[in-house]
């Protein structure tokens, strides 16, 4: 995908205050065709037209996937972010025209799978509602475990365990509950994969629990998208394109990059996918690698970079688009 990629123009059709962190947005389509069909776990890119600054910012589809009427999302406010969730929570209104990616799907459920284990953390619980919702029509097992700070911010916890009942644990962190993790990866039948979306370090400990106790790598999959990070601006040469461009503060080298007109291919624009991955060819200085898709030795030979997440520090920083 890329900027030139068809987009679905859609109107808004639905805002709902879930709590007074998160939004639920529904779309549909402007034409009023069918949306396309996707599978649990897929994303939507949402584009924005923040007083004349774009911004794409990826979020999970948490709708039924067999219901092509509409698309829905949830999003988080975060107050010190660069902005996208702060322009949909205060800007966007039903009735309002906007554009939407495809579906892209890069935490699909292993259906070879003789169960799924499901570990959400915060607003991570979006991808596993359509996610659920795909396994129930499917007739496949699973459980779910739900963390979230408290009662008040556990969007759709009363929802999920009404649905589906002893199929889904709910953890309240100011109640002191926890996940008994060690419990639920000894006690799980042969053939279960593991899925967890959330927080950056409760992925890494659901991962590297997994692994220590055992639990093949083709078994564990989870997703984060990494917001840009702000920072300083700094210059790219752009070897492909001849151009010089300049990175502001609160824009990611990849907005930069779309804002000269260089159309770079992206899917997540979170760090996840690889789909931006480019070669640099020259770095005075350092690069900060804020993604988690290149290995630690591409990371440290500053020979790659991916322009969705990460930023430089330095005298000259060259790269091939």
């Amino acid at each position: 995908m890329s900027v030139g990629a068809p987009k679905i123009p859609v109107v808004v059709a639905e805002v709902v205050e879930l709590n007074p962190l998160i939004k639920r947005f529904r779309f549909v389509r402007t034409d009023g065709k069918p949306m396309p069909t996707f599978s649990g776990g897929a994303h939507i890119v949402v584009e924005m037209d923040d007083n004349g600054t774009r911004r794409m910012n990826p979020y999970s589809l948490m709708s039924d996937p067999t219901d092509t009427s509409g698309f829905e999302i949830s999003v988080r406010r975060d107050d010190a972010g660069r902005g996208g969730s702060l322009y949909m929570h205060n800007h966007v209104r039903p009735g309002m025209a906007m554009q939407v990616s495809h579906p892209v799907n890069l935490f699909g459920l292993d259906l070879r799978a003789k169960k799924h284990l499901l570990i959400a953390g915060g607003i991570g619980i979006t991808p596993f509602i359509a996610q659920m919702t795909q396994l129930e029509h499917l007739g496949h097992r699973f459980e779910l475990h739900y963390s979230v700070r408290s009662p008040e911010l556990g969007a759709y916890a009363d929802d999920l365990k009404s649905r589906y009942g002893d199929r889904v644990h709910i953890y309240y962190d100011n109640q002191k509950h926890m996940i008994p993790l060690a419990e639920l990866l000894e006690g799980q039948p042969l053939g279960t994969h593991l899925y967890v979306c959330g927080p950056k370090g409760m992925i890494a400990w659901v991962l590297g629990s997994a692994e220590a106790a055992g639990w093949h790598p083709s078994t564990l999959h989870s997703e984060e998208f990494l917001a840009p990070p702000v920072g300083h601006a700094f210059e790219v040469e752009l070897a492909a394109s001849r151009k010089t461009i300049t990175v502001g503060p609160a824009q990611s080298l990849l907005e930069a990059m779309e804002a000269a007109g260089v159309d770079a291919p992206y899917l997540c624009r979170g760090g996840a996918c690889g789909q931006c991955e480019t070669d640099v060819h020259r770095c005075d200085g350092s690069i900060e690698h804020n993604d988690h898709w290149l290995t630690p030795e591409q990371k440290a030979s500053n020979t790659k970079i991916m322009p969705c997440v990460s930023r430089f520090h330095g005298a000259t920083l060259v790269i091939d688009r």
